[in-house]
């Protein structure tokens, strides 16, 4: 459920930061989307990225973006191997 929250709040971060970045008004901080994308909003992040076609051609954004899906992708397979006894604990 967290996931979905957190999700949700970031596919809206990105459509607010593009729309406000077409009027030429104060963007969100990257550090607010990477913090958001952190927290579980990572898969909105992603959607958001496609659908309002925003940050997904800044490199250095997306190598950090990029190492927050693994992180999370890392730890939600050590959680399943654990749970099934593959992983040492």
């Amino acid at each position: 459920m967290f996931y979905l929250l957190a999700s949700g709040l970031s596919f809206m971060a990105y459509g607010a930061d593009k729309a406000w970045a077409r009027r030429g008004l104060r963007r969100l901080p990257e550090r607010y989307l990477h913090w958001l994308a952190l927290l579980g909003g990572w898969p909105g992040a992603w959607l958001g990225q496609r659908f309002w076609r925003h940050k997904r051609c800044k490199l250095p954004y997306m190598r950090r973006f990029r190492a927050i899906v693994r992180l999370h992708l890392l730890g939600w397979l050590g959680w399943v191997l654990y749970g099934v006894g593959l992983w040492p604990g």
